[in-house]
């Protein structure tokens, strides 16, 4: 396979406008600064000891995102804020495994700035303040299935991802692991603390992180849209109306029970859910309006749905 690049594009006389940036930045946002007992004395403490270096009244500062953005020319009011899902990070939005343009690119390119996370404990934000056993178990088979690819070593007929050897291997070096025990509050707390920074603007999620951004959404009201793609975790609904045996594929995660106040905050903002063929109807997000989205076209595995901008516009 050959990635384009700006030489191709020329030769084959399709090069693409130029992406100018208004500005561009990253900022860590959110977390907690956790202290060790005792004093900490920078003569005796001070020189580093790989071995056994002392903590005595050190400070660990973990528990945040990582933002990186860019603003284009000519930019839309509101931002858009993309979120990863699991064992994914802000690579998720960037260039396909076969090398197309990423979300990131065509939303700036079509005026949006963008804004992208690596939650808490994953990918630039690896910083925890909670301690995880992290094996190096060979598991990319299963990430295939999991990523709805096909089933190993074949992919489905008709996925939208690339039958090059080189795009499978592109994809398998994204994923990233935990790097501390997943926590729901953290994440959201430094979801909110995101916007609480930037101002109003509007949540794209996949996956893991539908529930997660739903959560944010009801936390702070900056969040004035949500775009959800293939929305899995934590689908909220109003205390006592849990549909019984809800469950993400796999059993990964179910129905939560919200408050009514906190609920109706959820409801106040539109909301694009596009669902992947394999989650039922009835397990769609209360709240959402979904549109059937064939599950080859998951954006962390290259796929590119074509997503309604009509209530991102000013």
């Amino acid at each position: 396979m050959i990635i384009p690049t700006a030489s191709s594009f020329a030769a084959e006389g399709t090069l693409p406008e130029p992406l100018v940036i208004q500005k561009q930045g990253s900022f860590a946002v959110g977390g907690t600064v956790v202290t060790a007992p005792g004093t900490f004395d920078p003569i005796k403490h001070g020189a580093f000891n790989p071995a056994a270096q002392e903590t005595s009244g050190q400070t660990l500062h973990g528990d945040h995102a990582y933002v990186f953005y860019q603003v284009p020319v000519h930019a839309r009011q509101l931002p858009l804020v993309m979120w990863h899902g699991h064992g994914q990070s802000a690579k998720t939005w960037e260039t396909t495994p076969d090398g197309r343009e990423g979300f990131q690119t065509l939303f700036l390119r079509d005026r949006f700035p963008v804004y992208l996370i690596d939650q808490p404990r994953r990918g630039r934000a690896a910083r925890s303040t909670q301690p995880l056993n992290l094996p190096a178990a060979p598991d990319k088979q299963l990430w295939f299935g999991i990523f709805r690819l096909g089933v190993w070593p074949d992919l489905y007929p008709g996925v939208q991802f690339s039958s090059d050897g080189e795009a499978l291997n592109q994809f398998f070096r994204q994923g990233v692991p935990n790097t501390g025990p997943f926590d729901f509050g953290v994440t959201v707390s430094a979801g909110s603390a995101l916007f609480d920074r930037i101002g109003p603007g509007i949540l794209v999620t996949h996956s893991h992180s539908g529930g997660i951004g739903w959560a944010t959404a009801m936390k702070n009201e900056k969040v004035r849209a949500i775009v959800s793609f293939e929305p899995g975790s934590n689908f909220p609904f109003p205390e006592g109306e849990v549909p019984p045996g809800v469950r993400h594929v796999g059993g990964l995660a179910s129905g939560v029970a919200v408050p009514p106040s906190e609920f109706k905050a959820l409801t106040r903002i539109p909301i694009l859910s596009t669902m992947a063929t394999t989650f039922p109807t009835n397990q769609a997000p209360t709240p959402a309006r979904t549109n059937g989205v064939p599950c080859s076209q998951s954006p962390a595995n290259g796929g590119m749905p074509s997503i309604a901008t009509a209530e991102m516009s000013q």
